[in-house]
């Protein structure tokens, strides 16, 4: 391992490990930044919180969009697939502009928080179902998804030693934030004030994306926090178990390198069939609870506790993730989201109320968790300097999920009715997991694998 000093005025060194990966070490948080780093947790998870009634609160005013503009029912699951894959198609264009530095931190965040208010104006004044798919659909989803790839991959940058629960956490105000919104769009809104209402929301949205994003400001190209030295051993017995269980990538993968590696393209497959399950769980859950006699405040109760546990399972499943590594993880969490299909059907069918509400929480908690695992993940594999560009690559499936869970999710259900559909979401829960069992850190040898020294250095031979 080597050791090189920069010759500048400023207070950091450059070390090697024995991997060849440099970490700059030296300078504190509030030395680049003039704050503490906790800051960019705190901002990144008001900024996703402000796109998060976009995806999860969208599916409650369904009834009222529906009636007010006479859409078909379809378009309203299609337009929630359309934002959904414009949101997913930002994630890697993003992630190239911000590493290549032609798009600072804070003018990301000022474009998305712009696109959010016009999405909200296209659905209350659209006069046509086209203008909806271009300004909530396309121009709302190009927003959320330049404000989700800043907002995760910030916080992942500025702790690059313990990120899992602070991802998990920023992560988990995509879906929390959107509560309050599911009970206005169910119990307020109507043909008499939903113009108002969501305009409303939209200026409400865009203000808090903007105000968050102001405060922006990325680290230095490997960044390491100052307290923790990369080479040895760390003293603090949380840090330690983190990195035994998540030890930093070999290397700093461009974007390329990490297109060449299966395991990207073995995350991407299964992100893809996770994250269509929980699209198709956002979409459905409210319908199918109405179909099977549910009252309506139960319903929006129902899906107020699935965003909500949605939210919370991200901070809490990256906790556990850095106690227990992210790949174990990973696969219980796979388990627990099949598992919950069915239990949602299960429950509608036999018209339990409570066990309903339950699987719904259940299935949110496991919908939710799968996507601070793969932005976490993404930084271990792949390392911190690329991680905008390599888990935009990864975060592009969901291009094709949010078609196939919400849109696709429509044509299934109405060709095999509800428990065809769930069904069939429960077993690719299940194959997930399994998918999971063979995710790999790319270039460390699996500790089987590593051959002991045949001829060890003994005192004898000093």
């Amino acid at each position: 391992m080597t050791t090189t000093e920069v010759p500048s005025a400023v207070p950091y060194r450059e070390v090697t490990d024995r991997n060849g990966r440099v970490f700059r070490v030296g300078e504190t948080d509030r030395d680049i930044m003039g704050r503490p780093r906790w800051m960019m947790v705190l901002c990144p998870w008001i900024g996703m919180m402000g796109i998060s009634s976009s995806e999860y609160a969208f599916t409650s005013a369904e009834e009222t969009l529906h009636t007010a503009h006479a859409w078909n029912s379809g378009h309203i699951f299609w337009l929630m697939g359309v934002w959904v894959f414009f949101q997913a198609a930002m994630a890697f264009p993003a992630g190239q502009l911000r590493e290549s530095g032609r798009l600072p931190a804070r003018n990301a965040m000022m474009l998305g928080a712009f696109g959010t208010l016009l999405g909200y104006v296209a659905l209350a004044y659209a006069p046509n179902v086209f203008v909806a798919y271009l300004g909530f659909g396309a121009c709302s989803g190009i927003g959320a998804g330049l404000v989700y790839a800043t907002c995760v991959n910030m916080v992942g940058k500025w702790y690059p030693e313990r990120r899992g629960g602070k991802t998990g956490l920023v992560n988990g105000g995509f879906a929390y934030g959107s509560v309050p919104f599911v009970f206005l769009f169910t119990s307020y809104m109507d043909l008499s004030n939903y113009q108002n209402v969501l305009v409303l929301v939209g200026v409400i949205c865009c203000a808090v994306v903007a105000t968050a994003g102001w405060f922006f400001k990325d680290p230095p190209k490997n960044w390491w926090p100052s307290h923790v030295d990369p080479l040895k051993k760390p003293e603090d017995p949380r840090i330690l178990r983190s990195l035994e269980k998540n030890p930093p990538a070999v290397k700093q993968y461009t974007p390329r390198e990490a297109a060449r590696t299966p395991v990207l393209w073995m995350m991407w497959f299964c992100l893809l069939c996770t994250a269509g399950i929980n699209i198709f769980g956002i979409a459905f859950q409210v319908p199918f609870g109405k179909d099977m006699g549910f009252a309506g405040g139960i319903v929006a109760t129902a899906m107020s506790l699935k965003a909500l546990v949605n939210g919370t399972g991200r901070g809490v499943i990256g906790w556990i993730s850095d106690r227990y590594g992210r790949r174990n993880t990973l696969i219980i969490v796979c388990l627990v989201l099949g598992s919950a299909q069915f239990g949602v059907l299960v429950s509608g069918s036999l018209g339990s109320m409570p066990f309903f509400l339950f699987c719904s929480m259940v299935s949110g908690f496991g919908g939710g968790a799968i996507f601070p695992l793969f932005a976490a993940m993404t930084s271990d594999f792949f390392g911190e300097n690329y991680n905008s560009a390599n888990y935009g690559m990864v975060y592009s499936s969901k291009l094709i999920s949010g078609l196939v869970g919400s849109g696709m999710g429509a044509v299934v259900v109405a060709a095999w009715d509800y428990e065809g559909a769930f069904i069939i979401a429960g077993s690719i829960g299940i194959a997930s997991a399994f998918l999971a069992f063979f995710l790999r850190q790319p270039g460390r040898p699996a500790a089987r694998k590593i051959q002991p020294n045949p001829n060890p250095i003994s005192r004898e031979a000093m």
